[in-house]
């Protein structure tokens, strides 16, 4: 997502930002996850999109 709430449509696949309200919101409709879980992950692995998508598959 891009760090400008009005510019949905151009989502950062590579990067989350748990700080950003609609960033939340896509990233845990889009993994299937709680805010929670998206939440102790970024704090476990970092932003990457990638490393996240890993570290919930476990």
């Amino acid at each position: 997502m891009t760090d400008n709430p009005q510019l949905r449509n151009s989502p950062d696949s590579k990067r989350i930002n748990v700080n950003e309200a609609h960033e939340v919101s896509y990233w845990t409709k889009a993994l299937g996850v709680s805010e929670r879980q998206l939440r102790d992950a970024v704090e476990k692995v970092g932003t990457s999109a990638e490393a996240v998508r890993k570290a919930l598959a476990k």
